[in-house]
């Protein structure tokens, strides 16, 4: 009998993820068979969900902030081996041939797919991977600790290497990307300064417990001028008051 695996599958959006039990994929050449062990919940899984990103392929398995083991390689795989710990993030796959992915902007090849919308991810036992686009995690460590640094971590770390060194950081939008950031930032001996929704309470109170110098309302200044500012919070209007 076939070796069998579970995955929550979206079948239609707008609809509840239905439990479905399915064959045991084979790896194919270039691809792992990864044992998934925690996988994280994202803004995008819900946006795929609720129909406001419209292209998801369907049926999908949601899900793409994946730790877990490989257990299979698929042929011309190097560099991983089986047993091994990886992380599975958003971007899943590109042509590596594109103007872009030769430029190491590979987020912007045309033939791109993505982990939980283009690729089923990991709300299963076992998922499959482009070996390249699996980093190598620590042996140690919590696997669902782990989970939010293949989208939130990834997101927030590039942004904070883009915006240069500066001592004083500005951080708009307080979640799961910005937690991440300001333990960065201060660990780098940056001052933080954290802008959340007005009346936001728990959030300001979360930034100071995280090292923030200060936190307040975005409409409101800081103590001191910025030398940097991210912005995670999808809203245009920051960007002037940011400036």
């Amino acid at each position: 009998m076939a070796e069998t695996m579970l995955a929550m599958v979206l079948e239609r959006q707008r609809a509840p993820l239905i439990l479905r039990k399915r064959s045991l994929p084979a790896p194919a050449p270039g691809q792992v068979l990864v044992r998934v062990n925690a996988c994280g919940v994202c803004r995008t899984d819900l946006h795929v969900v609720d129909g406001e990103l419209g292209r998801a392929k369907l049926p999908i398995v949601p899900g793409h902030e994946i730790v877990g083991h490989v257990l299979t390689l698929g042929e011309g795989v190097s560099g991983l081996g089986v047993g091994a710990r990886v992380g599975i993030p958003w971007l899943g796959f590109t042509c590596g041939a594109c103007d872009h992915c030769l430029a190491g902007r590979e987020n912007l090849c045309e033939a791109a797919r993505f982990t939980g919308y283009t690729l089923d991810g990991g709300y299963a036992t076992h998922t499959l991977a482009d070996a390249r686009y699996c980093f190598a995690m620590p042996g140690e460590g919590d696997d669902a600790d782990a989970a939010p640094l293949l989208c939130a971590g990834l997101i927030g770390y590039r942004s904070l290497v883009k915006a240069g060194d500066g001592a004083r950081l500005g951080l708009y939008g307080f979640g799961a990307a910005a937690h991440i950031v300001i333990q960065i930032a201060r660990h780098q001996g940056r001052e933080v300064a954290a802008f959340t929704r007005a009346g936001d309470d728990a959030a300001q109170a979360f930034a100071r417990d995280l090292g923030a110098v200060w936190a307040g309302p975005s409409d409101a200044a800081p103590p001191w001028p910025l030398d940097a500012a991210i912005i995670f919070a999808p809203v245009g209007a920051l960007v002037p008051a940011a400036l």
